[in-house]
């Protein structure tokens, strides 16, 4: 038995690709070498073209979210659940928005956040329809190129 439908691992998606946009946008008001702040820009201007990606899904599926005790029960619930256990985390999150972060630990923490986002896809797979398994490879590969010019931004700092 799933414990999460489809469309919630497309909320889930959305959530990572949100909190993601959010934290390069932060990381790129931080920063104070113009070469990584227009990475992290360009970063957050990808973080924003997945989830439209990923609504788009979300909006070809059907959804039968469970009885609600009041509304919005369920999507505060999903939105909880994201926040707590996936790749940006309350906690993790509050740590990376520091106004303190240095380049050299802001690179860092992207670069596990987009590991950790590839991973995430690469098993929500199997919970999505066939028909978008492209959509999620290619959404995949571009997480690879994100990782890949964060860590030659990182050398920058070796």
């Amino acid at each position: 038995m799933n414990i999460f439908s489809t469309g919630d691992i497309l909320q889930f998606a959305i959530r990572i690709e949100e909190d993601g946009e959010i934290f390069y946008h932060k990381a790129a008001l931080n920063a104070q070498d113009k070469e990584v702040r227009d990475l992290f820009n360009y970063l957050a201007d990808e973080e924003i073209r997945h989830k439209t990606i990923f609504q788009g899904m979300l909006g070809g599926i059907e959804t039968n979210p469970p009885a609600e005790s009041f509304r919005g029960e369920y999507a505060a619930y999903l939105r909880d659940y994201i926040d707590g256990k996936v790749i940006f985390t309350k906690t993790t999150g509050a740590g990376a928005m520091s106004d303190n972060l240095d380049a050299p630990s802001a690179i860092h923490f992207a670069m596990s956040r987009e590991a950790d986002s590839i991973l995430y896809y690469h098993e929500a797979k199997q919970f999505i329809d066939e028909k978008h398994y492209a959509a999620i490879d290619k959404i995949i590969a571009e997480e690879r190129k994100h990782f890949h010019k964060l860590a030659e931004m990182r050398k920058k700092y070796e």
